[in-house]
């Protein structure tokens, strides 16, 4: 069962991303602020064991920006997903290559991007 780190912030979103989560199969971690997010990250990656798969973050924490926490993923090189009201537009040219999902979101849409980042790319073609 792969671990998924969900950081949002805004209730009735992160219970909708649980359920839907959970129903796929995914062990959810859930943080809707940074200082828990990056808790929860130093908690589950000890002795050089990843135990998170793939995370989802939303950009905007109650005013304070993950960034610094996806700054840690990229460092140990977990992939995750930056969700955003304002898509592209919102990421600082630092993480311009990172993969995004602009609110409103499908589960569908979900699922396939966390699925292709857990499984990781093709490299058979």
């Amino acid at each position: 069962m792969a671990t998924i780190l969900m950081v949002e912030d805004e209730m009735n979103l992160a219970m909708m991303l649980e359920d839907i989560l959970d129903d796929a199969g995914y062990s959810v971690l859930k943080a809707a602020r940074l200082p828990k997010a990056l808790e929860l990250m130093a908690q589950f990656y000890s002795g050089g064991e990843n135990r998170i798969d793939a995370a989802i973050l939303d950009i905007n924490l109650a005013g304070v920006q993950v960034f610094p926490l996806a700054d840690v993923l990229l460092s140990r090189g977990v992939p995750f997903v930056f969700t955003s009201g304002y898509g592209r537009d919102g990421i600082p040219d630092d993480y311009r290559g990172s993969a995004v999902l602009q609110k409103p979101y499908s589960a569908e849409s979900l699922l396939s991007m966390l699925q292709a980042m857990i499984r990781g790319p093709d490299l058979t073609g």
